[in-house]
């Protein structure tokens, strides 16, 4: 049997697309992963005390709304962080912990996207590239997903105000990621304010995932709450993700959770009593714990910080190289990301992913071109001897494809 005609635009996801196109040959060198965005940091200690002290709980079902423990250290974290008030972060009506963040991306759209939307077929915006949960979350939904290209020209991040007023007038709802996956861009409070304002004048919901909001390199990145409290807008308007995967190295815990107005936490609430796992409870008194300290993220990001600096030093003279401000990944512009991935898992033994992998080709109203096909994404997850040996590799077998791809654009845009 096919899957549901809706679903059929869907391409593999991506990790199985890079292992057929890898897979087949033999690696040049030690095998080095650096295509997945799995944190390889140390967790904090006391995570598996936790779960040791509660693991009679394994045995009781956990509450669909979180323990109120969870519940309030997330609240007090968003206080402590935005700068919430306690109307914007009240534990009983604003957060609700997810069994993994990509839970609540997809049960957003299912929760909260309508059926029609001024008498029209409802569309979600996305960037492109983007997580690939968003394409899917819309389309499961019943929506048309619109996937609008976040490129250098527009700072990595997508301009909605820029699209057609008769596509905001249908526009339910938009995911932002901030900082970006996989660019590392960052939107400031006046590009939130002004995504708010659109929102605020075309009736759509913003879905803010923030998940890699706690690994940045200088100031912290703004939120989408936080601009939203500032600029006094309706509560219900943002729904903001976050997850401990990135921020506490804990992607096996599976521990995030969704924040926003009192009426959109209901709405998300009520779906998941019928089809969302709750995480199990010890799991829950573990991820209390992680949002209550903030020194384990204050080592992690210390570390990232030290392994963008060797990327500064090992590649930062290379055209198509661009230092993030946030987030875990590099964005180099290789010219083809399926030959430099080829080239460098051939000649290194270093695996990396195509942008394309992220990424849809574009109509012709959008600009047109595929914004990923000419990128490749670069996770510095490992530990730093390794991230080191596989910065090298990158200089060594893509420095020159990196210069090229630089003077092709060059004299494409009359350089």
């Amino acid at each position: 049997m096919q899957m549901p005609e809706r679903f059929q635009d869907l391409p593999d996801y991506a990790f199985p697309r890079l292992r057929a196109l890898l897979d087949a040959h033999a690696p040049g060198g030690p095998v080095l992963a650096m295509s997945i965005g799995e944190p390889r940091h140390p967790p904090p200690p006391f995570v598996a005390e936790t779960l040791a002290r509660h693991a009679d709980e394994y045995g009781r079902y956990p509450p669909n709304e979180g323990t109120p423990g969870l519940r309030d250290a997330i609240a007090a974290w968003l206080r402590r962080r935005y700068g919430l008030s306690e109307e914007r972060a009240d534990p009983d009506r604003h957060v609700l912990p997810l069994n993994g963040t990509r839970e609540g991306l997809f049960a957003a759209c299912l929760a909260l996207c309508p059926e029609r939307k001024n008498g029209a077929r409802p569309a979600v915006l996305m960037p492109n590239p983007f997580y690939q949960c968003y394409g899917a979350a819309a389309l499961a939904a019943g929506a048309e997903p619109v996937y609008v290209p976040a490129t250098p020209q527009s700072g990595h991040l997508p301009d909605y105000a820029a699209l057609p007023a008769d596509l905001l007038a249908r526009t339910a709802a938009v995911y932002v990621c901030s900082p970006a996956n996989p660019q590392g861009a960052v939107a400031s409070a006046e590009w939130w304010r002004a995504l708010i304002d659109l929102a605020e004048r075309h009736d759509f919901r913003i879905f803010a995932d923030e998940c890699y909001a706690e690994i940045h390199r200088g100031d912290p990145p703004p939120g989408a709450l936080e601009a939203a409290q500032a600029a006094g807008a309706d509560p219900e308007r943002v729904l903001a993700f976050h997850s401990l995967s990135k921020r506490s190295n804990l992607p096996g815990l599976r521990s995030g959770f969704c924040a926003g107005g009192p009426k959109t936490i209901a709405a998300m609430l009520r779906l998941r009593a019928y089809g969302g796992a709750p995480l199990p409870l010890p799991a829950q008194h573990a991820a209390e714990a992680a949002w209550r300290d903030e020194a384990h993220v204050e080592r992690n990001r210390a570390l990232y910080r030290r392994k963008f600096d060797e990327a500064d030093r090992i590649l930062g003279d290379l055209p198509g190289y661009a230092s993030p401000a946030a987030g875990f990944f590099l964005w180099l512009h290789v010219g083809d990301g399926e030959a430099a991935a080829l080239e460098l898992w051939r000649g290194e033994g270093v695996r990396a992913l195509p942008g394309a992998y992220l990424s849809r080709p574009a109509p012709d109203w959008l600009g047109g071109g595929d914004p990923g096909a000419a990128w490749l994404r670069v996770a510095l997850v490992a530990p730093e001897d390794e991230t080191r040996r596989g910065l090298e590799a990158i200089r060594r077998r893509l420095g020159p494809m990196m210069a090229r791809a630089a003077e092709k654009t060059g004299r494409e845009n009359g350089r």
